[in-house]
């Protein structure tokens, strides 16, 4: 005799065999890397680890709302860059601090946001609506800085990405107050439980009530924001808006939520997966920098890891 919660159990244990398979993974690669190099557990190298981790981590935090929806965004990387770079320019030409910052906010939301109205009125597919986005969003940023670096951007600026609050970088404080946010919105507010529904079967949430259209809104405009934070960090760290800034974020942040567990077809995954997702992919980049591997072969590698995790995702959903 089947217990009634028997296929919610059967549920729940897989989804945490595929947190434990990430988990697990995230370990082994500590492990060899540690062997191969033993620069790797320097504190100052896995400081650097989780620093370079946290750009990704908060993109990847915005990707996971897009992809439990069932959605996709391939701009973020291209709205890392303008944003970014209109912050710059903001800085460079006198603007106070905040308004700058404010307005490199507002166009990532912005145009996170644009991406969610291309989808829900005009009815295009979410991986051509954010392509489009992402070849518009590297156009204007090329235009806007003349295909050249915007460079002294002043102290207070660079405090966002190279400041420390006791012994721990900024950027690492930024990255656990997004991730705790996302989780408590997933886990804990009404607003978490539509996001999984609308991923889960949009018809089905319209007719529970579920404003759908506002859902997907939302999560795209997250995910513009989001990638304008990240770009003030980078900017920031580098005391630069390079117009090449974020090429190929999305494929990070997409692998990270993917490694974590985030199902592409939308309606199952968490916030929890997607922060061992991006310390999979940071240490994996940093590791393979210390056995100073070609970043040619990085490429070939990253491809791979990206490749399994959609195969994983493909089986799980069986």
């Amino acid at each position: 005799m089947k217990l009634p919660n028997e296929k919610a159990m059967k549920i729940n244990i897989g989804e945490l065999l595929l947190k434990a398979k990430s988990l697990i993974g995230l370990l082994g690669l500590i492990i060899a890397f540690s062997i191969l190099s033993p620069r790797f557990l320097d504190y100052y190298n896995l400081t650097n680890v989780l620093r370079q981790t946290s750009l990704n981590a908060i993109m990847a935090v915005g990707m996971t709302f897009v992809i439990l929806t069932g959605g996709i965004d391939l701009s973020v990387g291209s709205i890392l860059a303008f944003s970014s770079a209109v912050t710059a320019g903001m800085l460079k030409d006198g603007m106070p601090l905040i308004i700058a910052l404010l307005m490199g906010l507002i166009i990532g939301t912005g145009l996170g946001l644009f991406n969610g109205f291309a989808i829900i009125k005009w009815n295009i597919p979410p991986f051509i609506a954010t392509f489009a986005m992402m070849t518009i969003a590297r156009g204007l940023t090329l235009v806007y800085t003349n295909g050249q670096p915007i460079t002294g951007l002043g102290k207070a600026f660079g405090y966002i990405g190279n400041g420390y609050v006791g012994s721990i970088p900024v950027p690492i404080i930024i990255t656990i107050l997004v991730f705790v946010i996302g989780y408590y919105i997933l886990k804990n507010n009404r607003l978490g439980r539509y996001v999984y529904a609308t991923g889960g079967n949009l018809q089905a949430a319209k007719l529970a009530g579920i404003d759908t259209n506002k859902v997907i809104l939302f999560v795209y405009a997250l995910s513009g924001f989001l990638a304008a934070v990240s770009g003030l960090i980078i900017t920031s760290r580098l005391n630069s808006a390079a117009p090449t800034a974020g090429q190929g974020a999305e494929l990070d942040a997409i692998a990270a939520v993917v490694l974590g567990g985030t199902s592409l077809s939308g309606g199952e995954g968490g916030i929890i997966g997607t922060l061992i997702g991006a310390l999979i992919i940071g240490v994996l980049n940093n590791g393979l920098n210390l056995l100073n591997v070609s970043p040619f072969y990085q490429y070939i590698v990253k491809g791979l890891v990206i490749l399994l995790a959609i195969a994983l995702d493909k089986k799980e959903s069986e």
